[in-house]
């Protein structure tokens, strides 16, 4: 009981108040330790100096995966997304950050069986035969647990976290100056803006679960009778506004598949069914699954990819989509003269600036469609393309910085590619996605 007591304190960080204090005291800490670590530095050889840094890094890293997995919410979504920028943070911080993909501390179950309380209007002993207190998942807005219908059909149970909704927009906004304050992520200040919004965007749909049943109809009717798309169903009695009761459909994790119990056969096969699927979300369903946190996946040995969480899914409008095919099929023929038209049609270029040269753009196409140009297997194991990516943008940054923006029309596709690339990277896929360019994008037939 003592016990509970205290890791119901450890969470109870659930008022915007409550919530800056907690912030601000993980922001003075890293301060202080940053203040230290410089003064030190005066006084240290080049080796030590860069000994003391690593391990002052690692702390930090630490320090804000356990702060931000505590507190949930907004500032765990921004700390998921700011592990996946391997290559713009200091990478012993996002080496401890990744903990936050894979997995966060779990709430107390008297805090979850509260909220499930007041969502449904009694108990998970009334509701169902078979309730477990320990959670089978614990995420960034909600947690889930494994139970039993009283019909008898094995089910997760989604459960929003308190406050969260209360506090998305003041827990952005202290998150986002005290990151500043501490100078770890190196970004403008307009590139923080945009992607802050983008995830207050994002949050904002994934915390209304009636929008995310919605999504799991539509999705679930797509995927009828897919010979290897797996989604759960919505059991709709057992759900409300802060709950989703839905069946239970097994796989492995994105660990389970790298830990050498898959086959590189099957891990290419994978591969390849992951590009399929999003591409034929985006250019056939116009609406596509836009959170590639490797959380929201599972895999069979058969090759069977099962989708959960349908919070983020993104609607495309036919206008853009033709935008999109346009541009594929220029940079696939390698048509370079035609690229800044597309990027101006798409919103990423501003017009009224600078216009980058012919040779600006032939470098970032062989940068981006070097996965796609070709009818060989292109090896993600050891890749170089984002390195090359961020050494570009480190280059021509300063020199085209009011030339391009983000541009609400493509964001989500952007996310949906940039964070599937990471997850090829992670497993090593070899295989060949041009002959998915020319069936899906480019309409092409054998």
């Amino acid at each position: 009981m003592a016990n509970d007591k205290k890791d119901d304190k450890r969470f109870k960080a659930t008022t915007p108040g409550k919530r800056f204090l907690k912030l601000a005291g993980m922001s003075a800490t890293i301060t202080k330790n940053l203040t230290t670590h410089k003064l030190k530095g005066l006084f240290a050889d080049e080796e030590t100096q860069q000994k003391n840094q690593e391990k002052l890094y690692a702390d930090i890293g630490q320090q804000i995966a356990q702060t931000l997995g505590e507190m949930k919410g907004a500032v765990m979504k921004v700390g998921q997304i700011a592990s996946q920028l391997k290559d713009m943070l200091p990478k012993e911080v996002a080496s401890a950050l990744e903990v936050l993909q894979k997995e966060s501390p779990p709430m107390p179950f008297p805090m979850i069986r509260r909220q499930l309380i007041k969502a449904l209007g009694d108990t998970p002993e009334n509701l169902f035969a078979r309730f477990d207190e320990v959670p089978f998942a614990a995420a960034s807005i909600g947690q889930v647990h494994r139970a039993l219908t009283k019909e008898g059909v094995e089910c997760v149970v989604k459960i929003q976290y308190p406050g969260v909704k209360e506090s998305c927009d003041s827990d952005l906004k202290h998150l986002k100056r005290l990151l500043k304050l501490a100078g770890l992520v190196k970004v403008s200040a307009e590139v923080m803006d945009k992607t802050f919004d983008e995830i207050r965007t994002m949050l904002y749909e994934e915390l209304d679960y009636k929008h995310e049943a919605e999504n799991l109809k539509l999705f679930g009717d797509y995927y009828r009778d897919h010979p290897y798309i797996r989604v759960p169903e919505l059991i709709e009695n057992l759900s409300a506004e802060t709950v989703l009761t839905l069946t239970l459909v097994e796989g492995d994790r994105l660990q389970d598949v790298k830990s050498q119990r898959y086959s590189q056969e099957t891990i290419n096969l994978i591969g390849y069914h992951i590009f399929e699927t999003f591409g034929k979300q985006i250019y056939e369903l116009r609406a596509v699954h836009s959170d590639p946190h490797p959380g929201n996946f599972a895999f069979r040995p058969d090759g069977t990819i099962i989708i959960y969480d349908f919070g983020a899914v993104k609607k495309i409008p036919e206008e853009t989509i033709a935008k999109l095919r346009s541009l594929v099929a220029d940079a696939v023929a390698g048509n370079v003269d035609t690229i800044d038209q597309h990027m101006i049609n798409i919103g990423v270029r501003q017009p009224n600036g600078e216009a980058p040269s012919p040779e600006y753009y032939h470098e970032w196409m062989d940068i981006v469609m070097q996965p796609f140009q070709s009818y060989e297997s292109f090896d993600f194991a050891h890749t170089n393309l984002h390195r090359r990516a961020i050494g570009k943008v480190k280059r021509d940054g300063l020199k085209y910085m009011g030339s391009f923006q983000p541009s609400a029309e493509t964001l989500a596709v952007n996310r949906v590619l940039t964070g599937h690339y990471w997850t090829m990277v992670d497993l090593g896929v070899k295989a060949s996605f041009r002959p998915l360019i020319d069936e899906i994008v480019l309409k092409k037939t054998a």
